[in-house]
């Protein structure tokens, strides 16, 4: 499941609209008065002169960092270039596996190999941002709590009202979490990726950068492989129409092939798994992820509950404990982590921080619903943006009903 690619395509029209306003001669720039123009320019010269506060400009520039980040996910080729990647000794040990375990046909494979391209823009992609930017969670909140995912979220929703209820009632994941999700991965399934998967998948699969963890991910993208050629063998699927993320995430919900094996559903009941164009499918989909990774539907109250923390630091071996909640009230309220709300009583939590650049950090009580929605994208941050979004755009929903 991505997390950075965050553009939504513009529509045909609307490109096409704003190429013909700016190639629009500036014919009545003649016409204002050499006064018009003094003016202007003292204006001009007075605001730049106007110093911006040092909150504002940390905000900012933050904000254009993560824009830029962004914007690398927008300008990629996803075309990759032609090699011949049989000629590759991995590659064909890999075929060969393929051949044995699953017994596809090695002619076959061969000939698909043969048609395979590498993707330099996804090596790039995957690879760890520069040193020495600090985290964000502002910047990054106001990227997803926006009027787009809002208003297309309310929509969402209403399309999909019936089909929402009923993964509650199934599953036990509310509807706003399912929207948060499906919202923050693809807005709404609007931003799919245009990546062949299996281009990307076998470039990251033998030709990661070198990272401490690449003998790891490489192994990951490897079994993600496998399991898209397991995938389109067994929905009939011709393997190099299936296109995706940089990283080879697939449908309105971006599954991984492996996930889309394993927690998949056909939930609207017409006999096939379809992540692409169904959104009952995905709905679906992602609420029996989330009860597989550990989602308890009896679990009331939030899923976080904002926190203090002591001067002392005793709390810092509370923070980066894994992806789970296994703390107990006492002995975090004995560390110094104090909540204002009232917590469940006998609930087990983990110690979230959201780092703010220059301003300080936040810090959470994290349940273990968190951090189910954390085996989608293991980030704290990504697990944040759904609940700001779902919780945004249920109280939008709520507003124009």
């Amino acid at each position: 499941m991505k997390f950075l690619q965050l553009l939504v395509p513009r529509r045909l029209s609307s490109l096409l609209l704003a190429l013909a306003v700016a190639s629009v001669p500036a014919v009545h720039a003649a016409d204002h008065s050499r006064t018009d123009r003094q003016k202007a320019a003292a204006a001009k010269k007075a605001k730049a002169k106007k110093p911006v506060p040092r909150k504002v400009a940390a905000k900012a520039a933050a904000s254009k960092a993560a824009r830029e980040a962004i914007k690398r996910t927008a300008n990629v080729n996803h075309v990759g270039e032609q090699v011949n990647f049989r000629e590759w000794s991995a590659v064909q040990q890999f075929a060969g596996e393929m051949v044995a375990k699953h017994g596809f046909e090695r002619e076959w494979l061969d000939k698909l190999i043969g048609q395979l391209h590498f993707v330099d823009s996804a090596v790039q992609l995957v690879k760890p941002a520069p040193p020495g930017k600090p985290k964000n969670w502002a910047a990054v909140r106001e990227l997803f709590i926006e009027p787009v995912r809002l208003n297309g979220g309310v929509t969402f929703w209403n399309e999909n009202a019936a089909a929402l209820a009923r993964a509650e009632a199934r599953f036990g994941v509310p509807a706003e979490i399912i929207v948060g999700i499906i919202g923050v991965e693809t807005v709404y399934g609007r931003n799919t990726g245009r990546f062949r998967v299996l281009d990307t998948l076998t470039t990251l699969a033998f030709a990661y950068p070198e990272t401490p963890n690449r003998d790891a991910r490489m192994a990951f993208f490897r079994s993600e492989l496998e399991n898209t050629l397991l995938l389109a063998r067994k929905a009939k699927l011709d393997p190099l129409s299936l296109t995706g993320s940089f990283a080879g995430a697939v449908g309105i919900p971006q599954f991984m092939p492996g996930s889309i094996l394993a927690h998949a559903v056909d939930f609207d009941e017409d006999g096939k798994v379809d992540l692409i164009n169904s959104s009952t499918d995905a709905i679906g989909s992602v609420a029996n992820f989330l009860r597989n990774h550990g989602w308890h539907g009896n679990q009331a109250g939030p899923l976080v509950y904002a926190a203090n923390v002591s001067p002392s630091n005793v709390w810092e071996k509370f923070i980066n404990q894994g992806l789970e909640a296994k703390f107990r009230q006492d002995e975090l309220e004995a560390a110094g982590v104090i909540s204002s709300a009232s917590l469940p009583p006998a609930a087990l939590f983990g110690l979230v921080d959201l780092q703010n650049g220059a301003e300080p950090t936040e810090y959470w009580l994290a349940t273990n619903n968190f951090f189910a929605i954390t085996q989608y994208n293991r980030s704290y941050f990504y697990a944040m943006s759904v609940i700001e979004l779902g919780k945004a755009v249920r109280a939008r929903r709520q507003r124009d009903a």
